[in-house]
């Protein structure tokens, strides 16, 4: 499964950049069928450990294969953070395939409540406040692995200010299934 998913979005941005790939996604579904369920992915692209983009999808509305394509070229060439990738710089990405559970609301009263129901480094986080919402992968607890570093981040993230949580935004989890790249 991880050969494939990660095969996939390389070859994905590798046909935008102008190099072959010798991919053949009908060859792909068909030895792979499970490709054509529905499916949520986000694509982190890393250089040398450092972030180079990262886009993805909260909710399954397409078939798992179109997720993949879609948002690997996204991270590659859409991601507002970054200039859109090089062909130069194709072969220095590591590219990072996580596969989505549903998001579902947690329940919370005060943010000791919150703090003791999450799974550090186990769960993503959505975070909701009217029309503000932003989201971290449960990887990125390893950047920011502290409840308060996590969530000050989270809420700038979705545009709130750092104490955001007294205002009690609407908070969703999400488990991942993560495949990776060697680290070049």
């Amino acid at each position: 499964m991880k050969d494939v998913l990660l095969k996939l979005a390389r070859a994905a941005i590798a046909e935008r950049v102008g190099i072959e790939q010798n991919v053949s996604l009908e060859n792909m579904l068909e030895k792979n069928p499970w490709l054509e369920e529905e499916g949520a992915v986000f694509v982190t692209l890393s250089t040398q450990g450092n972030l180079r983009g990262c886009i993805g999808s909260l909710i399954a509305h397409r078939k798992l294969y179109e997720d993949i394509i879609y948002n690997a070229r996204s991270a590659a060439f859409n991601d507002p953070r970054f200039k859109p990738l090089s062909k130069e710089e194709f072969e220095l990405i590591n590219i990072e395939v996580s596969i989505l559970s549903k998001p579902k609301p947690l329940i919370y009263d005060t943010i000791d409540a919150l703090k003791s129901r999450l799974k550090v480094g186990i769960d993503g986080v959505v975070l909701k406040s009217g029309f503000n919402q932003a989201t971290f992968l449960p990887q990125v607890w390893e950047q920011l692995p502290t409840f308060e570093l996590f969530f000050s981040h989270l809420c700038q993230k979705a545009g709130l200010q750092s104490e955001c949580l007294k205002h009690h935004p609407d908070i969703l989890t999400y488990q991942v299934q993560e495949y990776s790249e060697e680290i070049k």
